[in-house]
């Protein structure tokens, strides 16, 4: 059986991305959408949401490159002078795992965001971070404790199969992709302790920003069996914060073709959010 999540990521962070969402869902394939809480357009993406209810909605904690939920004052040391998360993610990191004041820090405000999300009144089909800042174990082991307390069901772990991606088109082997295995594999071990559903594979790590036409519809014709995730960002146009030489448009231009829908049902694929493909 193949059941697949297709999410964008990005949800509130610029009203050019929740109009990607809303038109990749109403006119696309897009399954689900992660939402930054503390967005610039937080507000909009949620409205935009409750007017979709077969939209799977999520949370994406934003712990770097943007800003906090709680009063900076009360994260000193997650934030740079100008209040925004530090961007330093090696330093930050280490002060994270080695320094008890951060770590309270870093909890109080990974429950603030739950909160926030909860406030929203969506329900919460998901987790992950921005940057996949999940990985870091002390991160990780916070969002068990507290993500269980709100009702976390699913979450991310960035595993991509290198060898899906060799039949789609000729490439090396993507050195982030194997960086990162070992702490992922490390992560969806303890998720899956906790009872927190995860996906067997996903797609977006080494054609992050670039997911064409061509790589999504072969990703969806090379489909593994089991449950897999394809993480995307679309946006209708360039927005203050966004990435240089995102593929933003040509990413909402994939996921509203209009030949995609029958590739997915020639193939037996069925689509939705965690919600709709619990553990097994």
């Amino acid at each position: 059986m193949k059941n697949l999540i297709i999410t964008a990521d990005d949800f509130g962070a610029a009203v050019e991305v929740n109009q990607a969402v809303e038109l990749s869902h109403r006119d696309g394939i897009l399954s689900a959408a992660s939402l930054m809480v503390s967005g610039a357009a937080a507000y909009d993406a949620v409205a935009r949401a409750r007017t979709m209810p077969q939209l799977r909605v999520g949370l994406h904690l934003v712990l770097v490159e943007g800003k906090p939920v709680l009063p900076a004052g009360n994260v000193p040391d997650l934030v740079d002078d100008c209040g925004n998360f530090r961007t330093d993610m090696a330093r930050a990191g280490a002060a994270m795992f080695f320094r008890p004041k951060v770590r309270a820090q870093l909890a109080a405000e990974i429950e603030a965001q739950f909160a926030a999300f909860a406030a929203t009144g969506l329900h919460l089909d998901h987790v992950n971070a921005h940057k996949h800042f999940h990985l870091h174990p002390t991160i990780a082991a916070l969002i068990v404790k507290i993500g269980k307390a709100h009702g976390v069901k699913g979450a991310r772990v960035p595993l991509e199969p290198q060898a899906i991606l060799g039949r789609i088109e000729k490439r090396r082997r993507s050195g982030v992709v194997a960086l990162t295995a070992p702490f992922a594999q490390a992560l969806r071990r303890r998720f899956r302790r906790a009872g927190i559903n995860t996906p067997d594979a996903v797609f977006g790590l080494a054609w992050s920003g670039a997911m064409t036409r061509a790589r999504l519809a072969g990703l969806i014709d090379h489909l593994p069996e089991g449950l897999s995730e394809i993480y995307m960002h679309p946006a209708t146009g360039p927005y203050p914060g966004s990435a240089p030489g995102y593929q933003y448009g040509a990413e909402l231009a994939a996921l509203t073709d209009p030949g995609l829908p029958g590739r997915l049902a020639a193939g037996g694929i069925k689509t939705g959010g965690f919600a709709d493909f619990p553990a097994q």
